[in-house]
């Protein structure tokens, strides 16, 4: 039970992230912007955060997935930091943790059950 509950949380906070992205709000775009990513890299970027909450929830019944996906969010979000640190933006780095933390946490669970 508390798997799934933890999965189902995780997925939709990376899927909010995603939406987030895709439809371009601003308190996404505007970092993005500062950052130097490309407007080009946006709807890949959105799409990989979907996929990622896609394979979370679809860990609660192939568990590979599951944990392919939380490494694939790990990566993506790690790689969010590193954009950020690159930038300048060290007070920013604290933002994707609050994704990268519940979707590692949901991929151990689903890799373990």
């Amino acid at each position: 039970m508390t798997t799934t509950v933890v999965v189902i949380l995780a997925a939709a906070w990376v899927g909010f992230s995603a939406f987030s992205l895709l439809t371009r709000k601003a308190f996404v775009t505007d970092s993005l912007v500062a950052y130097g990513v490309p407007e080009s890299w946006w709807p890949w970027l959105g799409a990989a955060k979907a996929l990622g909450a896609v394979g979370l929830l679809t860990g609660l019944a192939v568990p590979a997935v599951g944990a392919a996906a939380a490494v694939g969010l790990f990566l993506y979000f790690a790689g969010a930091m590193i954009t950020a640190a690159r930038a300048g933006a060290y007070g920013h780095i604290v933002f994707p943790l609050l994704y990268l933390v519940p979707a590692v946490a949901a991929g151990f669970l689903v890799a373990g059950s």
